[in-house]
């Protein structure tokens, strides 16, 4: 059976930078830039790295990123992250302007968009928790959902059913969609995607319960998977990893709490993790799931 150090190199994390308020949506660029953003102090990062054991650069894209979360890159290579302050997912264009893609469904303003990932056929899938911290006088939609972003803007209600969606991913074969729920029951939920793209057969995988303080001991939050199927979240006390058949093996510990995660390097086999202050990373045996670039 597979053990949780066979996926890791080393379960003990590097530091690759620090200096920030809370960090959050590491995205990678094969141009040895990793894309970070300070939720709380709402700027957005890129970080150069000069690999193992240099000193990595910050460099401020955007200050007042209307609380810039979950990223990803759509089949043009464009940023596209959602903005939990501003409550609209948005893209980057070459030109350095901001186009919205989606601030309301069906003229209801979206709760607090936090996470995205992309479906081969170009829609953007994304997290809209009914977050903790929003006025209730502001919430508009009064449910929290994952919706899904057509390449020709059309926005559709996914799924209703969590209570708070958090990160996603699509399994490799895309046949599967993992989301992490956050709160007030914490566990790992699934769906299967059908032919056209629709989320069925809803169900639990797995109850992440809260340490002993509890959301301070951090939540269930960032997700991705590997190659072969492993699955990773953030969650209570670190990093929770899964087996491609569901088994939990484990928690990989870190020196900060994290609240996402991201693969990167020229094999895809660093996993660059964001945990409150700093940006750590671990190497991982199997690549993760490519994410478009």
């Amino acid at each position: 059976m597979t053990e949780l150090a066979d996926l890791f190199e080393s379960l003990k994390p590097e530091l690759v930078v620090s200096g920030f308020v809370f960090t959050e949506g590491p995205l990678w660029h094969p141009s040895g830039i990793l894309y970070v953003s300070d939720v709380d102090a709402e700027i957005h990062y890129r970080v150069r790295l000069p690999g193992i054991g240099g000193t990595a650069a910050k460099e401020v894209i955007r200050e007042n990123s209307g609380g810039a979360n979950g990223a990803v890159f759509d089949r043009q290579g464009r940023v596209v992250i959602c903005e939990q302050v501003a409550r609209r997912v948005v893209r980057y264009e070459s030109d350095g302007s901001i186009t919205q893609l989606a601030d309301r469904f069906e003229g209801k303003r979206l709760n607090r968009s936090n996470d995205v990932v992309l479906h081969p056929d170009g829609s953007l899938y994304f997290t809209d928790p009914d977050k903790k911290g929003l006025p209730e006088e502001e919430k508009e939609l009064g449910y929290a959902a994952i919706f899904r972003l057509r390449p020709d803007g059309e926005l559709t209600l996914l799924a209703r059913d969590m209570n708070h969606p958090n990160g996603l991913a699509f399994s490799r074969d895309h046949i599967s969609l993992y989301v992490s729920n956050s709160r007030p029951d914490p566990h790992l939920h699934a769906y299967d995607v059908s032919s056209s793209g629709e989320l069925i057969n809803s169900r639990r995988v797995c109850e992440m319960p809260y340490g002993p303080a509890g959301e301070l001991d951090g939540v269930p939050d960032g997700l991705k998977l590997d190659a072969d199927g492993n699955i990773y979240s953030t969650g209570s006390g670190g990093i929770w990893v899964w087996d491609a058949d569901e088994n939990l093996l484990g928690v990989v510990e870190l020196p900060e709490l994290p609240a996402n995660l991201g693969w990167g390097d020229s094999d895809n086999r660093t996993m660059f993790v964001t945990a409150r202050t700093s940006v750590y990373r671990l190497r991982t045996t199997a690549p993760g799931i490519p994410v478009q670039h």
